[in-house]
């Protein structure tokens, strides 16, 4: 249709074909307030007034103009549909990518295995307990939640802006998330999850910890797209070169949790499993995404 046609013809030194198919539609569902069977329905004559809608977003011609300084769409629509969720973002987080959603299967078969997660030491019962550190826009945390109403979730960030994004994004999804404030390197990272503290003869605070943390390693930023690098937060992609390792060791030498499943860098897969099993961790498996690249890491420890 010629609308979809003349938003693309804008972006066509913008984005490869289909990448530039897919936000054309987008743009026109967002601007005109109708769905994409509307549109393929609608009187063509119609749509050229129809992001004069009473919706509370930029203008066809706006949004081209912010994408050509390389803005990612999800952060002008302020929103991305992920996993069956919508889920709002801004660069206060960093946008869900497709293959990070992979990481809940992991978590599902890990756990399916560990049934006995549920039952305490003093054989007393109580909710699967889950901690998903370094959060952003909740998309893991609230995830988990919705698979696993009856599960007790968790979830941590250092940012306070990005923790009022997870923590509406947890309200408009109906799900319930206990979120915390915490910097997990340092020295008060425990008594900052005090309210939680061993109890009941049980020797760890979770059952399972999960985190997609920072991974990337400064001289990487070269390889790396505008969209990316000058709209996402750094604080959330990058680590130094001297030390790519500093999330997992911290989160890993924590102990929180007999269950650990972590997003990895795929250049660093089999030096990420070293480092786990040189703390103790056994089972210590690399999954790959997929894309066929090294994505995950599942691990336990006694």
């Amino acid at each position: 249709m010629q609308f979809i046609r003349d938003i693309e013809a804008q972006l066509n030194d913008i984005f490869p074909p289909q990448e530039r198919r897919d936000i054309a539609w987008w743009i026109a569902e967002e601007c005109t307030g109708l769905s994409r069977t509307q549109l393929l329905l609608a009187d063509p004559t119609s749509l050229q007034t129809a992001h004069k809608s009473t919706k509370n977003i930029p203008n066809t011609e706006i949004i081209i103009e912010r994408l050509r300084k390389k803005e990612p769409i999800q952060y002008i629509l302020g929103y991305i549909d992920w996993s069956g969720l919508r889920l709002r973002v801004s660069e206060d987080t960093l946008i869900p990518r497709p293959e990070t959603a992979e990481i809940l299967e992991h978590i599902d078969r890990l756990v399916h295995m560990d049934n006995g997660q549920w039952t305490m030491d003093n054989g007393q019962k109580r909710p699967f307990r889950v901690l998903d550190i370094g959060t952003g826009s909740g998309c893991i945390a609230i995830a988990l939640a919705k698979r696993h109403p009856d599960w007790e979730v968790h979830a941590t960030d250092i940012s306070e802006k990005a923790l009022s994004i997870a923590k509406l994004n947890a309200e408009q999804n109906n799900v319930q998330v206990i979120f915390h404030k915490m910097d997990i390197f340092s020295e008060k990272a425990d008594c900052l999850l005090g309210e939680n503290a061993v109890e009941m003869g049980e020797n760890r605070r979770f059952d399972l910890v999960v985190s997609n943390p920072p991974y990337i390693a400064e001289h990487e930023k070269k390889t790396m797209e505008d969209n990316v690098l000058l709209y996402e937060p750094h604080s959330a992609l990058f680590v130094p070169d001297d030390d790519p390792f500093c999330f997992y060791r911290r989160i890993a030498t924590l102990q929180w949790a007999p269950l650990l499943v972590f997003e990895i860098n795929q250049r660093l897969g089999k030096q990420t499993q070293e480092l786990l099993i040189s703390l103790g961790f056994n089972e210590v498996l690399i999954h790959k995404d997929s894309y066929g690249n090294d994505r995950f890491i599942t691990a336990r420890i006694d």
